[in-house]
C-alpha cells in the first residue's frame, strides 16, 4: 500500500491539494522514507508530475548507496512501476486514517510515559500538536467570489424576485428575493395572519406571480389559515364565498396549485429544512416561527437566535424567501411605534439575522372592542438590508373579513 501511495503522490496536483510534503514519515516503512525525501525535493522544485523513471533518476543522484542498497532499490522501483496509483478520493481516506493512527500511537505512547512517570511534564504533547498543527486543519480549495465592479454592480441592480402587493409597501420596499428572511411581528389580533395570506394570494402577490409558497402554520389550524388564503385570493369573506362558490371557486383557481398548507404543531427547524428541501419552495411562511425553535436551552433568547439562524441559511442554501411571523411582547400593546426591542423572547438574536423585519401595529382605541371597527394598520420597518435600506412608518389597510391589506 505505502508503494501505491508513492505512486500517487506523484501526481502534482493530488500531492499539492493534500499537502505531500507535510505526509509523515512514520507512513512509510524506512527504506521507502528516502524514496519519499526524493518526491519531495522534485515536487519542490519541479512544476509537473513525476513518473517512475525520473523518479529512479532523481533518488539515485541524490542517494549515496552500497552496490547491495543499489540494487535493493532498483528492485523496490520496478515494484512502484508496477503499482497502480490510488483513485484520489480513497488516497485521500487512506492517507487521513493512516495520519489518525500515527498521531494515535504518539499521543498514547507520551501519556504512558507520563503515567509512569518517565516525563514529568507534557512538553512532549505540545511539540506534537506543534508538529503537526497544519495537518489537523482541513486543505481547502477556495473559489473566492467574483468581485469585478461589473460583477458587483449587476449584484446589486437586481430587483426584488417577488414584489410586494401592497402598493405603500412597495413603494418603500421592493420586495423579496432568493435567501432573504423576513420577520414580520405584531401583537394577538393585529392581523398577522391576514397580512402573509394578502402577500401571496390577494391580487398581484407571490401566487399570482408564479410563486411556488409553502405555509407551515402550528398556531392556528391549517383549515383556519386555509381559509383566510381563500379569502385573500377571492377578495370575498367566508359568508360571500357560501354564497357564490363559483365566484369564488373562480378567483382561487389561479393560485390554488401555488399555495400548500400544512397543520405544524410540535415540528422543529429541522423538520422544515427537510420539507424545504423536498418540495422546493419558492417563498416559505413560517405562522408562527417562534414555536419552531427547539427550546435545547432555558433562554429563548438563546434557542430563538439560533432558530432564527437556521431558517436563514435555509432560505440561502434552498434558494428560497423565508416569512417568520413573530409575536411582538406586551411592551408594543396600544403603541403604533413598534421596534425590533419589542420582539418577544429574543429582543436581537432573531432581528440580527433578518434581511427585512416588518412589525405591524394599530390604533390604540379609547372604547373596549372599538380596534374590531378601525381597518387602519401601521408597518414599521424596523430594519432593511434590501435594496435602499428604507425605514419608517407605512399606514396602509386592513380588510379583515376579506384577509386583504391595501392601500
Amino acid at each position: 500500500m505505502e508503494l501505491a501511495l508513492i505512486r500517487t503522490l506523484m501526481d502534482k496536483e493530488f500531492y499539492d491539494n493534500n499537502r505531500g510534503i507535510r505526509t509523515p514519515d512514520k507512513l512509510f516503512t524506512k527504506d521507502v522514507r528516502k524514496i519519499k525525501s526524493t518526491l519531495d525535493y522534485a515536487m519542490k522544485n519541479y512544476e509537473k508530475d513525476l513518473t517512475a523513471a525520473e523518479l529512479e533518476a532523481l533518488f539515485f543522484t541524490r542517494e549515496t548507496l552500497t552496490t547491495a542498497n543499489k540494487e535493493f532499490y532498483k528492485e523496490l522501483f520496478v515494484k512502484i512501476r508496477r503499482e497502480q496509483p490510488m483513485s484520489a478520493e480513497i488516497a485521500k481516506e487512506v492517507m487521513s486514517k493512516l495520519f489518525q493512527k500515527v498521531v494515535g500511537e504518539e499521543v498514547v505512547n507520551i501519556g504512558f510515559d507520563y503515567v509512569n512517570g518517565e516525563d514529568h511534564t507534557l512538553e512532549p504533547l505540545r511539540k506534537l500538536i506543534n508538529d503537526y498543527q497544519d495537518d489537523f486543519m482541513p486543505n481547502l480549495k477556495v473559489e473566492w467570489g467574483d468581485i469585478t465592479i461589473d460583477t458587483l454592480l449587476q449584484a446589486n441592480n437586481v430587483q426584488a424576485k417577488w414584489k410586494f402587493n401592497i402598493p405603500s409597501l412597495q413603494r418603500k420596499v421592493e420586495g423579496v428575493s432568493d435567501g432573504h428572511l423576513v420577520i414580520v411581528g405584531a401583537r394577538p389580533n393585529t392581523g398577522k395572519t391576514s397580512f402573509h395570506a394578502s402577500l401571496v394570494a390577494s391580487d398581484g402577490g407571490f401566487a399570482h406571480q408564479g410563486a411556488k409558497c409553502i405555509v407551515l402554520c402550528n398556531e392556528e389550524s391549517y383549515d383556519r389559515v386555509g381559509a383566510r388564503y381563500l379569502s385573500a385570493a377571492s377578495n370575498m369573506s367566508m359568508e360571500e364565498v357560501k354564497g357564490n362558490y363559483a365566484l369564488a371557486a373562480t378567483r382561487y383557481k389561479p393560485v390554488y396549485d401555488n399555495i400548500k398548507i400544512k397543520d405544524s404543531t410540535g415540528k422543529d427547524m429541522n423538520w422544515v429544512e427537510a420539507v424545504v428541501k423536498g418540495y422546493k419552495p419558492d417563498v416559505l411562511v413560517l405562522d408562527m416561527g417562534d414555536k419552531f425553535a427547539s427550546k435545547g436551552s432555558g433562554d429563548s433568547h438563546v434557542y430563538l437566535k439560533d432558530a432564527a439562524i437556521h431558517a436563514r441559511n435555509i432560505a440561502k442554501e434552498y434558494g428560497c424567501a423565508v416569512i417568520w411571523m413573530s409575536q411582538l411582547s406586551a411592551d408594543a400593546e396600544g403603541k403604533i411605534y413598534v421596534d425590533q426591542s419589542m420582539m418577544e423572547g429574543s429582543k436581537t438574536g432573531k432581528a440580527a439575522e433578518a434581511d427585512l423585519m416588518v412589525l405591524i401595529s394599530k390604533n390604540p382605541q379609547q372604547v373596549e372592542g372599538a380596534e374590531e371597527q378601525d381597518p387602519e394598520r401601521h408597518l414599521n420597518i424596523a430594519k432593511n438590508k434590501l435594496t435602499g435600506g428604507w425605514h419608517g412608518r407605512i399606514t396602509c389597510k386592513l380588510d379583515g373579513a376579506r384577509a386583504r391589506y391595501g392601500a
